[in-house]
């Protein structure tokens, strides 16, 4: 090692290590970062301006899809790691900018000479402005110093070369004039068209661009100033404050919502993460370059390094100003570089958490699915199990209940507990909670009360004509002035068959149907047999011959038909019984035939009133006709059959 290798080193030690912890600085970040591997895809080319404001616009993008994870939060443990995902997108937002800012200094500082981006016209024409202005400027001073020669010129000179002077003194100051109105022509233009002018309009320079991209983020998570401010970023944007933990649903509706709500959550969560793989790949893309330019540098500075222990006085003078000269773009570079390895971190930490949240959603989805099948399982099961009940006491009763009323009666009991008894089963099953069971059936039923109203009238009528006056089956009734026999009995309405004709009732073909609701209607009765009887009151009417004694034509009369009577007179005794058990106030002895005069216009008049049993009325009518026709003897007597008597007195 020669002397004036010592005398470099002696001299220039401040230098050296300097320049070597800026190479293990470089060296170390390289390695941290993994930039050291080779890039998978070819780099962009990282002097572009329109590559960096596209990488801020992209990171600006990503930056405010946090509103979205923000609207996913409820949980505590989901706002814990959007609190912290809002910290690191804050940082990662600040260091995209400082590489922005950085990067675009670094290309301010390059030579003049380097070419324009062709793809940009607008640079092209304000690199053309500006080697004119500056053409411009040189011919301007070049004008003034002739000028001022000019000038002095005048002050020393003869009066026969004064006017002379003068002349070109006016013409040189024309051609002043001339540059100066061009220059500042030219300078006005370049100006707007670097955004330098007042309203700032066509602005293309590229800090100008970057700066009006800082505008569209918060302040102080771009240019936070002290160490307060950071704190203050991480509050531009609060998560709402944490809830009650909520509870996990408990009904089959509940569960199938939240694990809709979970699917579209996990969505949400990996776009997040294609967005941020992607933001990560561009930013290794930008940071490509650089590092191999830190290394470029790092070799060059190792040499040079290496060079001085052989190199003379001269060499080491001139390896100075290139070590100087390496230090000072290590250092620019390094500038770019550091806020883009910095970034990357952050950017897997933010992934690293949103995949944390997404497996996190991912067991509760599993959890909840698992759950949701065993709710159908079981909500199947009880189904099955209530309609296999249902089924076997249909069986029971169609087995040891042989009355035919009594037999409907617990076939509607049965059908009344089989729907309730699943409704409860649905409501139990569906309903999140007893609350929300209990709030939809009051919901439920003040909706239904308004809006089926009659309906329900209906349902409440039914019960009433099954009761122990109601209807069934096979009863002759008489209903709003019709009258039939009833077909069918629903829990709405029910049916007869419309019956026509005198004491003989033969069916007409029609079907009548009446709203269960009309026991109701106080305008619209209901006529029926008392349970257990059939019988109906029917009179006739036979005028007694002037002259003739009335009292032995009614004795003879009655006795004709009580003759007729008697062959059907157990019947009427047994449903008499029937009357008595049912009915506490009735008249003894009332169901047997009566005989009274009546005076009418066309003379005296024998009437005689007698029960008959429904199924053998017009049997029984036409005896009491044939038998009163002999007992009146010769002649033709008036006989009157009248079988309506339920306008009568």
């Amino acid at each position: 090692m020669n002397a004036l290798s010592r005398r470099f080193r002696d001299a220039h030690p401040a230098c050296r290590r300097r320049w070597q912890r800026l190479a293990a600085l470089a060296l170390a970040m390289l390695i941290g970062t993994g930039a050291m591997r080779p890039a998978e895809t070819a780099p962009p080319e990282g002097s572009d301006s329109s590559a960096i404001l596209q990488f801020l616009n992209q990171t600006i993008r990503w930056y405010r899809q946090i509103d979205s994870l923000r609207q996913l939060a409820t949980d505590p443990d989901e706002l814990v790691i959007l609190n912290e995902n809002q910290q690191l997108a804050n940082e990662a937002v600040s260091l995209a900018f400082d590489f922005a800012r950085a990067r675009a200094e670094s290309l301010e500082k390059q030579p003049a000479s380097s070419q324009p981006d062709a793809d940009n016209p607008d640079s092209s024409r304000y690199q053309a402005l500006q080697r004119m202005s500056t053409t411009l400027d040189r011919q301007i001073r070049e004008t003034q110093l002739e000028l001022e020669s000019l000038r002095q010129k005048l002050l020393s000179s003869q009066e026969s070369q004064r006017q002379k002077l003068q002349a070109q003194i006016a013409e040189v100051q024309s051609e002043l004039d001339l540059a100066t109105a061009r220059r500042d022509s030219l300078h006005s233009m370049a100006d707007f068209m670097s955004g330098s002018s007042i309203n700032g309009l066509g602005a293309t320079d590229l800090r100008e661009q970057i700066e009006a991209l800082a505008r569209t983020v918060p302040a102080a998570i771009i240019k936070p100033s002290t160490k307060q401010q950071p704190a203050a970023a991480e509050q531009l944007h609060t998560a709402p404050a944490a809830a009650a933990p909520k509870s996990e649903p408990a009904g089959v509706w509940g569960l199938a919502a939240d694990l809709f709500s979970l699917s579209g959550k996990m969505r949400t969560l990996g776009g997040n993460i294609d967005d941020t793989d992607t933001l990560n790949r561009q930013t290794s893309e930008l940071r490509t370059p650089l590092v191999r330019q830190l290394r470029d540098l790092s070799k060059q500075g190792d040499q040079l390094a290496n060079q001085a222990d052989s190199a003379g006085q001269a060499q080491l003078a001139q390896e100075k100003k290139q070590l100087d000269a390496l230090t000072k773009q290590f250092k620019a570079a390094s500038a770019v570089v550091l806020p883009l390895s910095k970034q990357g971190i952050l950017f897997e930490q933010y992934k690293r958490n949103l995949t944390e949240w997404r497996d996190t959603l991912r067991g509760r989805y599993r959890s909840e699915l698992s759950g949701l099948l065993f709710r159908i399982v079981a909500l199947i099961f009880f189904l099955a199990a209530t309609i296999t009940a249902a089924e076997l006491w249909r069986r029971t009763i169609f087995r040891y209940v042989q009355d035919a009323r009594r037999r409907y009666q617990y076939l509607l009991l049965r059908k009344i507990v089989l729907w309730f008894t699943i409704a409860v089963i649905l409501i139990f099953s569906f309903a999140t909670e007893i609350s929300s069971a209990a709030t939809f059936a009051g919901l439920l039923t003040a909706g239904v009360a308004v809006a089926l109203q009659n309906v329900i009238l209906s349902v409440a009528g039914y019960f009433f004509l099954i009761g122990k006056f109601g209807i069934r089956v096979g009863d002759r009734v008489q209903v709003a002035g019709v009258t039939g026999e009833v077909v069918d009995v629903g829990l709405v309405r029910f049916h007869m068959l419309e019956l026509i004709g005198g004491g003989a009732k033969t069916p007409s073909g029609r079907v009548v149907a009446f709203s269960n609701s009309i026991v109701f209607q106080s305008n619209a009765g209901l006529f029926k047999q008392i349970p257990g009887t059939s019988f109906v009151w029917h009179e006739v009417t036979v005028s007694v011959p002037s002259g003739s004694d009335h009292a032995s034509v009614e004795k003879r009369l009655r006795e004709t038909v009580e003759a007729v009577f008697s062959d059907y007179r157990d019947e009427m005794e047994r449903q008499y019984r029937q009357v008595d058990r049912t009915v506490a106030a009735i008249p003894k002895g009332t169901l047997q035939p009566k005989a009274r005069l009546h005076l009418a216009e066309s003379g005296l008049e024998v009437v005689i009133r007698y029960p008959v049993d429904l199924m053998h009325a017009a049997e029984i009518d036409d005896r009491v006709t044939r038998e009163l026709l002999k007992a009146a003897g010769p002649g033709s007597p008036n006989i009157k059959l009248r079988t309506d008597l339920s306008s009568s007195h």
